[in-house]
């Protein structure tokens, strides 16, 4: 059984063990989502317990995928704060574990996200990704436009550089 459910602070903590594997599980699997080699799945712990705090402050959405009563997909949306970009998110982390891949996990983890943002006001997401990776070649299925990208933005967790490829998707009008 598959539940996609948006989490509070305290719920992203209860989940902290499922949080950490998968994007240990990521990580380790070449992912270039902002962490280095080697990374073991205490190494997340910190990043999950301020992704917590910033879903407490309203500054982040925390979608999560759950089968059979565990955690492995998740994304986050960052609600821009500047006064003149109300309007925005940065989408973030679409994670899914290894062993579940396949399932149509970031698909509906995406719709999840996407319907959070829009009750929130957002018209305009946008997100980037390593260029030539899986998760790039997924944005476009989901309606999100290419942007461009930049060469050597990044490191993949080995330390090899990376470009990055930038999208936008628009999920209501703009005034």
């Amino acid at each position: 059984m598959t539940t996609i459910r948006t989490l509070t602070g305290d719920e992203t903590l209860a989940v902290l063990p499922d949080l950490c594997e998968i994007l240990s599980d990521c990580v380790n699997g070449g992912a270039s989502v902002g962490f280095m080699l080697p990374f073991v799945p205490a190494d997340a712990s910190p990043y999950w317990q301020g992704v917590a705090q910033a879903v407490d402050h309203g500054d982040t959405i925390h979608v999560v995928a759950d089968v059979d009563g565990r955690t492995v997909g998740t994304v986050q949306i960052g609600l821009a704060s500047k006064p003149n970009q109300p309007h925005r998110g940065d989408l973030m982390k679409l994670l899914v574990h290894r062993s579940a891949r396949g399932l149509g996990l970031s698909r509906k983890l995406m719709t999840q996200v996407e319907a959070e943002a829009a009750k929130r006001g957002r018209t305009l997401l946008v997100l980037d990704t390593a260029t030539g990776s899986e998760a790039e070649a997924i944005y476009p299925r989901f309606g999100w436009e290419r942007v461009g990208v930049i060469p050597d933005y990044a490191l993949f967790p080995d330390g090899a550089y990376c470009g990055t490829t930038f999208f936008y998707k628009r999920i209501g009008t703009t005034a």
